[in-house]
């Protein structure tokens, strides 16, 4: 029976329990840029009937014939306004509401609340949030307040990378306006691709993952764009230490259609050019840009068109000249989205979108060597991914209590792993890995339903399948979600996934540049695969008028078929035609193995008042298992953290004046140090092959990662002077990162000491102590 078949069951049915009751629908938006509110909650007043707005601000409500007061509550907006309305034929009703001044509710939230809904591991952030937490050089990143969340371990220092519930970098499902961004960094890792002046929402998915969501084990990261006020023009810019952004939208025709353009780029290169050319000519630079931009044309009031894109790269590059020879490199990387949707009401209980998406993601190294006019070498190295897409998706909402869902979604992936062309002396030789073009289909089923005032439940299956040349893979993915009230204020949720991954990230050792590979599941390596299971225990707390959303949550994943380089193997060993010793395609480097993650995640919040914040802490262990690493043995991954402390506040001081502070605390994360060395005569295995030499050093292992670092700490703090100025608001922030100047491990070296034979343990550290002031100005 095919999905659509069961809408149209579920339709009639509903239609035949439901025919004494009426339909209210429509849309919840923002009063004065007419933006639709993601999460919104429609309520009817003195009754325990609501419902949450979709991904896109629809919502639709059945009730029997009748006079009703409507109330509308999403976090920071004016919630105490009520609806009149006499129900008397289906009716569409659009609600605006209007943003609030303060800080109040603009905090972590969850979809209609803490204890009430069925979703446990999932947290929304309020943009606002994001651009009142301290800055480092003035740039404030999604995924540094990402990582102050439960359940989400730190990286390595100085990375905008993060780890969920012990999965890798590669299992997080990173999408804006649902394309993939397949590499989110900016500046070596330091920053996350994403402006806040371009954003709209952000959630994060750490488990009970509803059916629509797949292809990663561990996390699913939903970033929206805005779409442009479509009654005022309206702007943003700022100028910071590190890099200047502009945000321009306005309506192109009143309440009908809107657009949204959003740039950023740094200025490093150009304020350190003169510092960094030398007495040889030679020059070093640095600088990164993005592009965000959205246009959107309501045709009616059924039908509307988005359209949207981003373009941001990285670019690294030294030029030196000495005597007669001369040096060039380029090294970049950069990330192209789009989106096409088309949203259509097909009735008052249908609501339907259709997507197509574009994403690529591409790095590229350029290396000329010039030693006369006759001798000259050139390397170049390629690496890239593409998908195009497209994907249906159907939402049926027979009642306040029960929303049934379904969708398929067919990807195109083209992966082009290396290529590298060297040209030496007018000879020219290309060495190219296998390229691969696979199909991925998806297809899902999704039935929430609030069984009773106690008990709710969402149930789905997801069916998946992957074709890469002649081998095809084919899975079912279940999905449960249970949610019990225990009593009005006090809730217990439980949940169990089944998540497969077509692809994998192979992580290049010890080089930390984004020249990481991703590639397919073949017919010798096998996708990834994971199960969890979640169980959770959430209660409100009011005292004083001050309320508390308490959340405590368990869980424990099994993984298999994770992939990593095997020892000595790098992203470098490609292709070679000329030499059959060498290693022909990925699968030759990699090898799989299992791995297992289990914690318990703690978070408080406090979302109204002049003070507000969170308190998050984790406590988890991950450990994986190949049998070609480590003996066989099971180690732990470098991203395990025992302990992960975050504290974040927020006050007001005075209107115009706010306060940000956060501390954050995480024990040190297992590294490889070789505890002895042996001077060795002979010749050195390298890969396989043995190459001559008279003597070489052999750094001897114990067990792998068996050295754990220092732990990591640190205090940020900021505050922000905003007054409002005759055609606007400017806002002067400052900012003092690592304020008590923690000396945080970057990476740890065993090097000979100056004047001696011994050698001693070494760390070295980035960012102290930084303080940074940011200019920004809003306009209308």
């Amino acid at each position: 029976m095919t999905t659509l078949s069961i809408m149209g069951m579920a339709a009639l049915s509903g239609d035949l329990a439901a025919q004494n009751k009426l339909t209210l629908s429509g849309f919840v938006k923002e009063k004065n840029s007419q933006e639709t509110l993601p999460g919104a909650i429609v309520t009817v007043k003195g009754s325990e009937t609501f419902v949450n707005t979709n991904e896109y601000g629809f919502y639709s409500l059945s009730l029997p014939p009748g006079n009703y007061e409507l109330q509308v509550y999403f976090p920071g907006y004016i919630n105490d306004k009520t609806f009149s309305l006499n129900l008397k034929a289906d009716q569409k009703l659009d609600f605006s509401i209007a943003p609030q001044n303060t800080l109040e509710e603009v905090l972590v939230t969850g979809q209609s609340g803490n204890v009430e809904s069925i979703r446990m591991g999932s947290h929304q952030l309020g943009i606002e949030q994001i651009k009142n937490t301290p800055a480092l050089l003035g740039e404030k990143d999604v995924f540094k307040v990402i990582k102050l969340l439960p359940g989400v371990q730190k990286g390595q220092e100085g990375s905008s990378g993060f780890n969920v519930r012990g999965g890798g970098t590669d299992q997080n499902l990173i999408i804006l306006d649902d394309a993939v961004v397949y590499n989110a960094s900016h500046l070596f890792g330091f920053f996350s691709v994403f402006n806040g002046d371009a954003l709209k929402g952000v959630e994060l998915i750490k488990g009970g993952y509803p059916a629509k969501y797949g292809e990663r084990l561990s996390s699913v990261l939903n970033i929206t764009m805005k779409e442009g006020d479509k009654q005022h023009v309206k702007g943003e810019y700022g100028i910071g230490l590190l890099s200047s952004r502009a945000t321009l939208e306005g309506p192109i025709i009143k309440n009908k259609a809107s657009f949204l353009i959003s740039g950023r780029r740094t200025y490093a290169d150009i304020i350190a050019q003169p510092f960094l050319r030398n007495k040889n000519q030679g020059a070093t630079g640095y600088y990164f840009y993005d592009l965000n931009a959205k246009v959107n044309y309501q045709i009616d009031d059924n039908n509307s068109l988005y359209l949207s894109g981003y373009f941001g790269r990285d670019k690294f590059y030294t030029n030196e000249s000495y005597g007669g020879s001369k040096s060039k490199m380029n090294f970049s990387w950069g990330n192209a989205t789009g989106t096409l949707r088309w949203n259509r009401v097909i009735s008052p209980k249908l609501f339907a979108n259709l997507t197509i998406n574009y994403s690529n993601f591409n790095m590229s190294v350029y290396l000329k060597e010039k030693y006369s006019s006759t001798e000259t070498y050139i390397m170049e190295y390629l690496s890239s991914i593409d998908d195009i897409g497209a994907k249906y998706d159907l939402s049926y909402y027979h009642s306040a209590k029960h929303t049934i869902k379904t969708g398929y979604k067919l990807t195109r992936h083209v992966f082009k792993p290396s290529v590298m062309t060297t040209l030496e002396n007018k000879t020219k030789q290309v060495n190219s890995a296998t390229n691969y073009i696979s199909w991925e289909n998806n297809v899902y089923i999704d039935d929430e339903w609030k069984i009773n005032n106690k008990l709710a439940a969402n149930i789905g299956l997801r069916g998946s399948s992957f074709t890469s040349g002649k081998n095809t893979y084919f899975n079912l993915e279940p999905r449960s979600s249970v949610r019990y009230l225990l009593q009005g204020n006090t809730s217990v949720k439980a949940s169990y996934t089944i998540m497969n991954q077509y692809m994998h990230l192979i992580s290049s050792t010890g080089i930390n540049l984004p020249t990481d590979l991703w590639v397919p599941a073949t017919a010798r390596v096998a996708p990834q695969r994971a199960q969890q299971y979640s169980l959770g225990l959430f209660h409100d707390l009011k005292v004083h008028d001050q309320a508390l959303n308490i959340s405590l949550e368990g869980y424990y994943k099994d993984m298999k078929n994770i992939i990593t380089y095997k020892e000595g193997a790098s992203f470098m060993n490609i292709e070679d035609p000329t030499n059959n010793s060498t290693v022909k395609t990925f699968e030759d480097n990699v090898t799989s193995g299992i791995g297992k993650s289990y914690g318990a995640e703690l978070m408080i919040q406090k979302q109204k008042g002049k003070f507000t914040g969170w308190l998050s802490y984790t406590l988890s262990w991950t450990k994986f298992k190949f049998e070609e690493i480590n003996n066989g043995a099971w180690f732990y991954p470098r991203y395990d953290r025992r302990h992960d402390l975050n504290l974040v506040g927020f006050y007001e001081i005075s209107k115009g004046i706010r306060l940000n502070a956060l501390f954050t605390f995480a024990t040190g994360n297992p590294v490889a140090l070789p505890r002895h060395e042996a001077r060795v005569l002979g010749s050195i295995p390298t890969n396989g092959n043995l190459s001559n030499g008279s003597e070489y050093i052999l750094n001897l292992y114990s067990n792998k990662n068996d050295y754990r670092t220092e732990a990591y700490h640190r205090m940020d703090i900021g505050i922000q002077f905003m007054k409002q100025k005759k055609k606007g608001t400017r806002t002067w922030e400052i900012s003092f990162y690592n304020i008590y100047n923690r000396q945080n491990p970057f990476f740890y070296a065993i090097e000979q000491a100056d004047f001696s034979t011994d050698k001693n343990l070494y760390k070295y550290t980035i960012f102290p102590f930084i303080p940074s002031i940011t200019y920004s100005f809003k306009f209308s």
